[in-house]
């Protein structure tokens, strides 16, 4: 992937509340589609190997959090968060997390990550088939910027951390606005 390029077209499994159901699973499935989320809008997606994992727990996910009114002042309409688990695993780690702000959206399959050359096997961890950690800004499902961390292969030894983080999201958005001098 890489600026420039367009978002591939996926349908995306999801799950959402419905206060009209009744019981302990008030949820109903709903089809998103690659435009139903990035149609029309500025948006950071973001990716990473899994829910509920170390560094996404702790640093990527809550630093988008903290940070969602920053980027909505540089013109950020929304963040997403993706990750090749599914609807169920997404949205109780979204609880877990207390988002407000960013969205999660489930890859189960992991056809969006193939498409977008990001999936990578990570049985050396006992996870299978994941993402590959990145970030890119994406005006209407066009990458704006790409933000990828080194390294990308199966079975990685090491999960690399710094390109696709919130504050470096920032510091491009901060220098893309800043006036040329003279």
């Amino acid at each position: 992937m890489k600026t420039g390029a367009k978002l591939p077209d996926v349908t995306f499994h999801t799950r959402f509340r419905d206060e009209a159901i009744e019981g302990p699973n008030p949820f109903r499935w709903e089809d998103k589609t690659t435009a139903d989320y990035f149609a029309g809008k500025r948006v950071i997606l973001f990716s990473l190997p899994g829910a509920f994992t170390p560094t996404c727990s702790t640093y990527q996910l809550p630093g988008f959090e903290k940070g969602h009114a920053d980027f909505a002042a540089k013109g950020v309409d929304a963040i997403y968060c993706m990750s090749v688990n599914d609807s169920f695993v997404m949205n109780k780690w979204a609880a877990d997390q207390g988002l407000e702000n960013v969205k999660v959206i489930p890859d189960g399959s992991g056809e969006f990550t193939r498409k977008m050359g990001m999936l990578v096997d990570k049985d050396n961890l006992g996870f299978g088939m994941r993402s590959w950690r990145y970030a890119a800004i994406v005006n209407d499902g066009v990458v704006e910027a790409w933000f990828e961390e080194p390294g990308l292969m199966d079975n990685c030894p090491e999960d690399p951390y710094g390109v696709s983080s919130p504050e470096n999201l920032m510091k491009h958005l901060d220098e893309a606005r800043e006036p040329a001098l003279a």
